[in-house]
C-alpha cells in the first residue's frame, strides 16, 4: 500500500495502539489527549496510509510492529530546565559521536540522566533514525531476556513466534541508525552488558548510550564520569546557578549578594545535584543559615516531596538504591571508611575495616565502581574519599552494626602511625600532613572522649602540636601542646609541653596566653618536684610581660612581676626532692639561691635533697634576666623608679647576658641579648644596640625550627631591622628585614613583618621595592 504523507510521531503512537484493537476512548486515555482528536489521526491515517477501514489499519499496524521499531518517541520532558554543565555536555557529546557505546558513570543524584537526556537531545539529528530512550529501574531481574524485553516494548517490537526477545531486537534493529540511551543499569548489570554486547556487534548502525552508578565492563566501552557540579568560588559556578535557580522556584529569589554565601554552601554538599535540589527546596522555609546549620545531618535535611522516582525523593532514598546493590563484605568496607574525614590510602582503610590490605584494595576498587567512593592520583599515592552525604550515610550503618568502636580505634591507630612517620620524613610530607590533618583531628576528638584511651590521645596530640607548628598553624599548635600537656601522666612532661605552647602564643602574638601557660608550666614544674623548673617558668613569665609588652591586651601591673620573681627566687632556693621543713628553715636562714646557700648545702650533703647544678644555675640566670627586664622597664613603676641610670640597666642586662651564656642555653642567652640590645637602644647606643641583635641573630642561626627558637629569631630579626634603621645601616636593615618578612611562618600573613622592610627601603630610596611591596 502506498504512503501518500509522512506520518507524524502522535500518529505513529496512535497506529501502534490501533494495532493493539484499543478503542478511541482507551486510546485518548494512554496518550492523553480526548477521543475527538484520537478519531482526527484515525482519520488522518486512513487517508496517508491508503487504508480502507479501521480494521485494515490495525492490520497494517501489526505487521509493522514485527517487522521494526516503531519510530523513536519524543524524549522524556523534565520538569524544570537544565542549568549549567557547558564543558560536561560537550564532552559527552563529542564522545557519543565518536564512541559507539558510551557509559556516564557517577553516585545516585549526581545529575548522570538529566546530563544524558541534555545531550542526546543535541545529538539527535545525527541519527536517522533517531533516539530511544529505556528506563530500566522498573525491572527487578538482571537476567538478559528481561532486559531485552524491556528494550523491545519501548521500541514497540513485539514477541515473534519461535524467538526471543533478544533476537527479535536485533533484528529489528539490524539496519538501524540510532541511538539507545539505557537509563539506570546498576542494578541490572549482568543483564546490560551482554545485551549490549551482542547488539553492537549485530546492528553496525547503533550506538549506546547507558547511564549507571557503576560502569558495564563490556568491550569498547567507554566510560565517561559525571562529576558534581563546578565549586568555582567566585559565586558564578554551576552549582550556585542551580541552588538560585531552584530556590526562586518557591517564590522568594535569594538576593544576588548571597551568591559567596551559597557557593560555600554547596561546597559543602560537594556540588551533588541532588543534594542542592532538595536543599534550594528548603529555602523559602529554613533560609541559608538554617541550611547550613542543619549540614550536620545532610540525610535529615536533604530529603522533598513525592517525586516521580522514588530514589530521589531524598539523599538517604539514593544510597539506599546504591547500598542495597553491595555484597555484604563491600558494604562493611563502606561503613568502615565513613571514619575518615577526608581522602585517605588503602594503608588506611585496612587498619580500619581490620581487613588485609589485598582484600580491602579490591574492596575499593569495586566501591569506586559503583560511585560510592572518588578515587584520585596525588602526589604521596592513591587516595579515595566518599562524597560526604556518602560519608554519613556510611556512618549511620556503622552505628546500626555496632562497629563504631572497632573502626575508630582502627582509624585512631593510623592516624598515630601516620602522624609518626610524619614527624621524621623530610620530603613531601606537607602534602601528606594536608591531606590527613582533618583525620588526625578526627581521631583525637574521638580518643580524648574515650577514657581508656588517654594515652593515645597524648601521643597524638604530642604529635601534631610540632606538626601543626611546622605547617605554619601557630594558634592550633599551641592548642595542641596544651592539650598534650593536660592528657600527659608526666607532670615533668607536660610543663615542658606548656613551655612550648608558650612560646606559640608568643609567635602568634598572643603576649596573655604566654604569660598564661608559663604559670601554668611552674605549677606542673613544681608537681613533679622540679621546684628549679619552676622558678624558671616564673620568671621567664615575669620577663614576657615587659620584653612583650606590646603583644598584650592588658599588661600585668609591675608589683605582680616583682612578686612573682620574689617567688622564682624562693623556688630556686628549694632544690628538688627537699622536704618543706629544710626549704623552709633554709629560706628562713637569708638563703637568696642555691650557689650562696650553705644551710642547703649541708642539707644536700645530708642526702635529704637532690640539687641539679644545671637547673639551679639555668633558675639563677632566668632571674637575673627577669631582674634585668622589669628594671629597664617604667610600666607602671612607682615615683623614682622610671630614673634608673642606663649604666645601671645595662650592667644588670649584661649580667643576666654572662649567665645564660653560662648555661649553654640558646634561647635563655637569645632573651638576655634581647634585653641588652633594648637597654643599649634606650641608652642611645644605636650601633651597639644593633650589633647585640646581630650576635643574637648568630646564636640562634642553628637552633631547631621549634616555637622557642622560631619566636625568638623572629624577635631578633626584628629587633636587628629596627636598631640597624636607628644606625643608619640601611644595606644591613634590608637585609635582616627582608628575612624577617620571608620567614615561613610569616610569608603568609607577615604584614608586621613587610611594613619594617617598607621603611628600609623607603628610606634607602628604594621605589620600586616600596610600591611592589606595600601591595601586601
Amino acid at each position: 500500500m502506498a504512503v501518500t504523507s509522512e506520518v507524524s510521531t502522535r500518529e505513529a503512537e496512535v497506529l501502534t495502539l490501533v494495532g493493539e484493537h484499543l478503542s478511541n476512548a482507551e486510546i485518548g486515555a494512554r496518550l492523553f489527549i480526548s477521543v475527538r482528536t484520537v478519531e482526527s489521526h484515525v482519520s488522518s491515517l486512513l487517508r496517508k496510509l491508503d487504508m480502507p477501514d479501521r480494521r485494515a489499519l490495525a492490520l497494517h499496524a501489526a505487521a509493522t510492529r514485527a517487522a521494526g521499531p516503531r519510530p523513536a518517541p519524543a524524549l522524556p520532558k523534565p520538569l524544570t530546565s537544565f542549568i549549567g554543565r557547558t564543558r560536561e555536555r560537550a564532552e559527552l557529546t563529542e564522545l557519543i559521536k565518536t564512541q559507539r557505546q558510551v557509559t556516564a558513570v557517577g553516585p545516585g543524584g549526581v545529575g548522570k540522566t538529566r546530563l544524558a537526556l541534555a545531550v542526546v537531545a543535541d545529538v539527535a539529528a545525527d541519527f536517522a533514525d533517531g533516539v530511544w530512550f529505556v528506563d530500566l529501574v522498573p525491572i527487578t531481574s538482571p537476567d538478559m531476556c528481561v532486559v531485552a524485553g524491556t528494550v523491545a516494548m519501548a521500541l514497540g517490537i513485539g514477541e515473534q513466534p519461535g524467538r526471543g526477545f533478544d533476537r527479535a531486537v536485533l533484528a529489528a534493529l539490524a539496519d538501524r541508525n540510532a541511538l539507545l540511551v539505557l537509563d539506570n543499569c546498576e542494578h541490572v548489570r549482568d543483564g546490560v552488558a551482554p545485551f549490549v554486547e551482542q547488539l553492537l556487534a549485530a546492528c553496525p548502525g547503533m550506538s549506546v548510550l547507558a547511564t549507571s552508578r557503576a560502569r558495564l565492563m563490556v568491550p569498547f566501552e567507554r566510560v565517561y564520569t559525571v562529576p558534581p557540579m563546578s565549586l568555582a568560588g567566585d559565586g558564578d559556578s554551576d552549582a550556585v546557578a542551580l541552588f538560585m535557580d531552584r530556590a526562586a522556584a518557591g517564590g522568594w529569589p535569594p538576593n544576588h549578594a548571597m551568591r559567596d554565601q551559597v557557593a560555600t554552601f554547596c561546597e559543602r554538599l560537594d556540588g551533588v545535584a541532588l543534594a542542592i535540589e532538595l536543599a534550594a527546596a528548603r529555602w523559602t522555609t529554613l533560609g541559608l543559615d538554617g541550611l547550613a546549620a542543619g549540614l550536620g545531618d545532610q540525610l535529615r535535611m536533604l530529603s522533598g516531596g513525592a517525586r516521580a522516582d522514588d530514589r530521589h525523593r531524598s539523599v538517604r532514598a539514593a544510597l539506599d538504591w546504591s547500598h542495597a546493590l553491595l555484597e555484604s563484605e563491600d558494604r562493611m568496607l563502606l561503613r568502615r571508611v565513613s571514619v575518615f574525614m577526608t581522602s585517605f590510602p588503602v594503608e588506611a582503610a585496612a587498619d580500619a575495616a581490620g581487613l588485609d590490605k589485598g582484600a580491602v584494595a579490591a574492596g575499593l576498587a569495586r566501591l569506586v565502581e559503583q560511585s560510592l567512593l572518588v578515587v584520585t592520583d596525588t602526589p604521596t599515592g592513591t587516595q579515595f574519599r566518599a562524597l560526604e552525604t556518602i560519608r554519613q550515610y556510611g556512618l549511620e550503618q556503622l552505628e546500626a552494626a555496632g562497629e563504631v568502636t572497632d573502626a575508630r580505634a582502627g582509624h585512631l591507630r593510623w592516624c598515630l602511625a601516620e602522624a609518626g612517620d610524619l614527624s621524621v620524613v623530610r620530603t613531601g610530607w606537607r602534602a601528606r600532613f594536608d591531606a590527613a590533618a582533618d583525620d588526625f583531628r578526627a581521631a583525637l576528638g574521638w580518643a580524648c572522649e574515650q577514657p581508656d584511651r588517654r594515652s593515645d590521645a597524648h601521643g597524638l596530640a604530642r604529635l601534631l602540636a610540632p606538626l601543626m607548628f611546622t605547617r605554619h598553624l601557630t594558634g592550633e599548635s599551641q592548642w595542641r601542646y596544651e592539650q598534650a600537656a593536660y592528657l600527659a601522666d608526666d607532670p615533668a612532661a607536660a610543663a615542658e609541653l606548656l613551655r612550648h605552647a608558650a612560646a606559640a602564643a608568643g609567635c602568634q602574638g598572643n603576649g596573655d596566653d604566654m604569660y598564661r601557660l608559663h604559670h601554668a608550666a611552674a605549677e606542673f614544674a613544681q608537681r613533679a618536684g622540679d621546684s628549679a623548673g619552676a622558678s624558671i617558668d616564673l620568671a621567664t613569665a615575669a620577663a614576657s610581660a615587659y620584653r612583650f609588652w606590646g603583644r598584650f591586651e592588658r599588661i600585668p601591673a609591675r608589683e605582680d612581676l616583682v612578686a612573682l620573681i620574689a617567688e622564682a627566687r624562693r623556688l630556686a632556693a628549694a632544690p628538688t626532692s627537699a622536704a618543706p621543713a629544710d626549704i623552709a628553715s633554709a629560706v628562713a636562714a637569708g638563703a637568696d639561691t642555691v650557689q650562696d646557700s650553705a644551710a642547703l648545702a649541708d642539707i644536700a650533703r645530708s642526702g635529704a635533697v637532690t640539687i641539679d647544678p644545671a637547673r639551679a644555675e639555668a633558675a639563677r640566670a632566668a632571674i637575673a634576666l627577669a631582674e634585668a627586664v622589669v628594671l629597664a622597664n617604667p610600666f607602671g613603676a612607682p615615683q623614682g623608679v622610671t630614673d634608673v641610670p642606663a649604666p645601671e640597666v645595662i650592667s644588670s642586662a649584661e649580667r643576666a647576658v654572662e649567665l645564660t651564656h653560662g648555661t649553654r642555653d640558646p634561647f635563655a642567652e637569645s632573651a638576655a641579648l634581647d634585653a641588652l640590645a633594648a637597654a643599649q637602644s634606650r641608652a642611645g647606643e644605636l650601633r651597639a644596640a644593633a650589633a647585640t641583635a646581630r650576635r643574637r641573630i648568630r646564636l640562634l642561626s642553628t637552633t631547631p625550627d621549634n616555637p622557642v627558637g622560631t619566636h625568638e629569631l623572629v624577635g631578633a630579626l626584628g629587633q636587628a631591622t629596627e636598631f640597624g634603621l636607628g644606625a643608619g645601616d640601611l644595606a644591613g636593615a634590608r637585609r635582616w628585614g627582608r628575612q624577617l618578612a620571608e620567614h615561613p611562618m610569616l610569608a603568609e600573613v607577615g604584614h608586621t613583618a613587610t611594613s619594617r622592610l617598607l621603611v628600609a627601603d623607603a628610606l634607602a630610596g628604594n621605589v620600586d621595592d616600596v610600591l611592589a611591596h606595600s601591595a601586601r
